[in-house]
């Protein structure tokens, strides 16, 4: 291939038509494609690079914790988890309706890992997404803030088609915690959709956020088109544990 070819290709940034174009002139040769034909393939090799750069970009942009799929989910462990109603929601309608989930149950019991599997599928059909947890969401106000730049970090809440925010429950949050909650919700109310987790009832937020009428108002809001999901059962972390311990002991045994 001449290099000047290479060359325009890098400064119409079409990297991902230069990476296979070579192959695609033997292909072309070999099968006696027309230029209509070779044309596509070039484009759509170009597109598919775009396509899978913008995913990446999406993803880091997301901050998950972790990269989950569905497909590594372990479905067996616990009955009360759904599958057909947790794929349903990786579908992406509910984003498209604007509505909301809510996820409740006990520590371990793979709400984060949902969450997380969601978010990274509705990436993958063409959506932007924000994960943090309620202690980054709280953190991010409070350290923009001290900086006089709230708009700026609300915005970065409000601009995502998908919000998740994890870990609601797990210990009491700090003053003002209750303000930041309230605001993102509402803004989102009916424009985006949110999907929150939470260890703890929901009559206990309101000690959790330090005020109740705010956690009042922001259920009220979050809960108009939420659907909530009710999981139940013991800590996979924990039963994962005890499986390395019993095989430790077990060896331990042998010796």
């Amino acid at each position: 291939m001449r290099e000047s070819l290479l060359t325009s290709l890098r400064k119409l940034r079409l990297s991902g038509l230069a990476g296979s174009l070579e192959i695609r002139f033997q292909e072309a040769a070999g099968n006696k494609l027309s230029h209509e034909q070779f044309l596509e393939l070039i484009l759509q090799d170009e597109l598919l690079i775009r396509q899978e750069r913008l995913i990446e970009r999406r993803i880091k942009q997301a901050g998950f914790r972790e990269l989950k799929s569905l497909e590594d989910f372990d479905w067996q462990f616990n009955s009360s988890i759904k599958k057909k109603q947790v794929y349903d929601f990786a579908s992406c309608r509910f984003i498209r309706q604007v509505n909301d989930i809510l996820l409740l149950g006990p520590p371990g019991t793979g709400k984060s890992h949902i969450v997380q599997a969601i978010g990274y599928q509705a990436i993958k059909s063409g959506h932007t997404v924000r994960y943090r947890s309620i202690f980054d969401l709280v953190r991010d106000f409070m350290q923009d803030e001290a900086l006089g730049q709230t708009d700026k970090v609300l915005a970065k809440y409000l601009k995502p088609d998908l919000l998740i925010i994890d870990d609601m429950g797990m210990k009491q949050l700090p003053r003002n915690s209750s303000e930041y909650l309230f605001e993102v919700i509402m803004r989102r109310y009916e424009v985006r959709s949110t999907i929150m987790t939470s260890n703890r009832p929901l009559e206990d937020w309101g000690k959790l956020l330090g005020d109740t009428p705010s956690a009042t108002a922001i259920l009220d809001r979050f809960l108009h088109h939420a659907e909530i999901v009710q999981i139940t059962g013991r800590s996979y972390r924990l039963k994962s544990g005890s499986a390395r311990k019993s095989k430790t002991d077990s060896s331990k045994s042998e010796k």
